[in-house]
């Protein structure tokens, strides 16, 4: 038996795409890199958004005409799509063989020997049934990511209550994994020839607050500082509200965490904040990124923004424009708010017609573009280590710096005489940015 793994969505889908390939191989079952040689096709899935709804839906319909036009004999599907609209997502798809929800991932593998013609059709259990991640769980990299650059899930689920947001239903209550099973993780991505972990969760700073006994994130972060001393640390997915001093000079201290600050702010109006759920105020955040510049001079802040967020008026929007602007964000990610019955903004009054949010995901973007090309220029002429991550042509490789996350940032473009390969870091002197990428040469 072959078996193809589509992995959709987040990083940390991507964290259980390749928990899953590891227990598929443990079980002696072939990994494939080509649905046309599979005999199973597995579709991990994303559903937190319309554009990822879609998405998933067409490479499932792509993916099961392999059932037609070569050897594959069963299509699964699993992850959050299943878990956010169960049966009715099954009545629509005929072409897959079964669904599992999030709670239900250990169960794919299982569903793989099994007899078929016994085999349900819809796995939904509870998100908190799937027991967490642990450092002696096989994991396969490099089948659906990059082994050099390694995404480290310290925690599942989410307390948080943010009225665009599916994810707590999706996934459960938050759940952290025990410090010493992450410290032991790392160390072992780490021996396999991982160069960068990536801490990821639903809300990363608000690690170990559930535990029985509490642990604080910037206790887990410097514990993995000191046990990885060569490994470049990167944080995404931080909480406005959990991010504190300490953190902030704990970063600074630590020459291999990352001075990166992902911290989605979503808005800047009062207003609009209240009405999401959020916790903050426009001055809470305000004084959050002055203390952050104030305590490491050449941090890199990145952030999220929601337009057309149900009751979002003109007046809101520019009081975001005017935030976005007095902060200087390094990289910005809009969205226009994607409404669905589920949703608890889907109740609230006044939604914005979808003409006016696109307009202002366009404008916020095009103003987003001039400050990252301002904020680029600054690195020309400077000198930097770049992690290699493919060839792009003769004596020209991609990379990225300490300010680049993968995927949603820029890269840096390297020129060198020498033969690169993904994984090996350099250093190179930047010579030219635009508003997403760097371009510079190895001296």
């Amino acid at each position: 038996m072959k078996v193809y793994l589509e992995s959709l969505g987040c990083a940390k889908n991507l964290v259980d795409s390749e928990v899953l390939l590891g227990a598929v191989t443990a079980r002696k079952i072939a990994v494939c890199s080509d649905p046309a040689d599979a005999d199973v096709i597995i579709v991990n899935t994303c559903g937190f958004i319309e554009a990822a709804v879609t998405e998933a839906i067409d490479t499932i319909l792509e993916l099961a005409r392999y059932k037609q036009t070569h050897g594959c004999r069963r299509l699964l599907v699993c992850g959050c799509l299943p878990q956010r609209y169960g049966t009715a997502l099954a009545e629509s798809l005929p072409e897959v063989d079964a669904f599992f929800g999030t709670g239900a991932y250990d169960q794919v593998v299982t569903a793989l020997v099994a007899d078929t013609t016994n085999m349900a059709r819809c796995y939904l259990p509870a998100p908190e049934v799937m027991p967490l991640q642990v450092h002696t769980d096989n994991r396969m990299l490099g089948v659906v990511g990059a082994p050099h650059t390694v995404y480290l899930k310290i925690a599942e689920g989410c307390n948080r209550r943010c009225t665009y947001c599916i994810i707590p239903r999706l996934r459960g209550r938050q759940r952290s994994r025990l410090p010493d099973d992450i410290l032991a993780e790392a160390k072992q991505l780490v021996a396999g020839g991982a160069r960068e972990l990536v801490l990821t969760a639903q809300e990363t700073t608000a690690y170990g607050s559930d535990l029985s006994l509490p642990v604080a994130f910037h206790d887990l972060l410097g514990a993995l500082a000191m046990a990885v001393p060569h490994t470049r640390i990167r944080i995404l997915y931080m909480y406005p509200d959990s991010v504190d001093r300490r953190l902030i000079r704990l970063m600074r201290d630590h020459d291999n965490i990352c001075n990166y600050f992902d911290v989605p702010i979503q808005h800047a109006s009062d207003r609009i904040l209240k009405r999401m759920g959020r916790h903050h105020s426009r001055d809470d955040l305000n004084r959050l990124f002055d203390e952050i510049r104030a305590v490491v001079p050449d941090a890199s802040l990145r952030t999220t923004a929601l337009v057309g967020f149900p009751g979002e008026c003109e007046d809101d929007f520019q009081q975001l424009m005017a935030f976005v602007q007095r902060v200087g964000f390094d990289h910005l990610g809009a969205f226009v708010y994607s409404d669905a019955d589920d949703l608890t903004a889907h109740r609230l009054a006044e939604h914005v017609p979808k003409e006016v949010a696109e307009n202002r995901h366009a404008t916020i973007m095009s103003t987003q573009a001039g400050i990252s090309l301002a904020r680029n220029a600054r690195h020309v002429g400077r000198e930097y280590t770049v992690l290699i991550e493919e060839k792009e042509d003769h004596n020209l490789f991609a990379g990225r710096t300490w300010f680049q996350a993968p995927e949603v940032d820029g890269v840096t473009f390297v020129t060198t005489t020498t033969d690169l390969h993904p994984g090996d870091c350099v250093l190179v002197r930047i010579q030219d940015a635009t508003e997403y990428d760097l371009t510079g040469a190895v001296e």
